[in-house]
């Protein structure tokens, strides 16, 4: 059984209910009873709270990994500067000229490198993770 209710509504809230409806090939009344329904559902809270609860735990987990990743790479840079200025000899003053510009050439070449395999989105920890064996 079926009553006819009349209601005022913003002219935007209309349009959308319209738009919604004729995407979704229903009548504007079937739109506005789902939509009262969901409303009116006791546990609708309750699935929302969940849903979002749901949400913030993946968002969590996700934080963790990346302040995990970011905390390896600094150590793994740290270790490779360490490593890099203990074992680097001191040039000698003649020489300093020479090696900055071959210096700066390589690094020119670094940049162009990462600047390519960035808009590649081709990454290095993804090619270790291919040439590692499966344990």
């Amino acid at each position: 059984m079926r009553d006819r209710m009349n209601l005022s509504l913003p002219v935007e809230m209309i349009g959308r209910i319209r738009d919604l409806a004729d995407r979704k090939r229903l009548t504007r009344s079937a739109v506005v009873e789902a939509a009262v329904e969901s409303f009116l559902s006791p546990d609708h809270a309750d699935m929302q709270e969940a849903a979002l609860t749901r949400r913030l735990d993946r968002l969590s987990r996700q934080v963790a990994r990346l302040e995990r990743d970011q905390h390896i790479t600094v150590e793994t840079l740290a270790l490779f500067v360490r490593f890099w200025l203990t074992i680097t000899p001191p040039l000698p003053e003649e020489d300093q000229s020479a090696v900055q510009a071959k210096g700066r050439e390589r690094f020119d070449g670094f940049v162009e490198t990462l600047g390519r395999r960035l808009q590649k989105a081709n990454s290095f920890v993804d090619e270790l993770a291919e040439e590692s064996p499966a344990p």
